[in-house]
């Protein structure tokens, strides 16, 4: 059985406290800004006064993930390239910005909607047949939290591409705490049954 890397513990510890804090603080910094109707890429717009702020944590997003693809060895390989495809996804849409909160840039969707997909569907290419892997990396653990990021994935894009929708924001950081949360309980998760093994 292959196990978990140190550097893959240390972006699933790090990776959702980061990514949590980044919005959090660019969106405190920035008076007005409404969490609820506005998306995260909105913090990163080049009319957005605290754009470098939550640029850095979106960069420090896609380097945590490609840690953890290069050291999630309990991960089959094709998962492990779909989290590395992921992170270097993060650093496109962080690269292609949108220019204003009243525009978008059809790059920054393109990179976006790649990180969206990709990080909901690792964990079916990382599944493990082999009775010595845990639950989560087994068919039924990989398959139904495959099925449940699809789900979650549709209504955030639904939302997100509807003008008249006013939650975008709130879906968008709804999917975003899941897809890093689970990753880190996977990782954590392989990690936890290689040492008890």
């Amino acid at each position: 059985m292959k196990t978990i890397g140190k550097p893959a513990l240390f972006a699933a510890t790090l990776g959702p406290v980061q990514s949590v804090l980044g919005w959090v603080i660019a969106g405190a910094l920035w008076p007005g800004y409404d969490p609820i109707r506005k998306t995260i890429s909105d913090l990163a717009a080049d009319d957005s006064p605290v754009q470098w702020i939550q640029s850095s944590f979106f960069i420090l997003g896609g380097t945590l993930s490609l840690l953890a693809a290069i050291y999630a060895r309990s991960f089959a390989m094709p998962g492990r390239v779909v989290i590395f495809l992921g992170g270097l996804a993060t650093y496109g849409f962080t690269y292609f910005t949108t220019p204003s909160q009243d525009s978008s840039s059809e790059m920054h969707r393109v990179f976006a909607i790649i990180s969206f997909v990709l990080f909901s569907a690792w964990p079916l290419f990382s599944m493990r047949i082999s009775g010595s892997y845990p639950w989560v990396l087994r068919p039924v653990g990989a398959i139904v939290a495959t099925l449940g990021f699809t789900v979650i994935s549709l209504w955030f894009l639904s939302t997100w591409t509807n003008p008249a929708a006013t939650n975008v924001g709130l879906v968008e950081r709804i999917i975003a705490t899941a897809q890093t949360t689970y990753l880190s309980a996977v990782i954590w998760i392989a990690w936890l049954h290689a040492k008890r093994s």
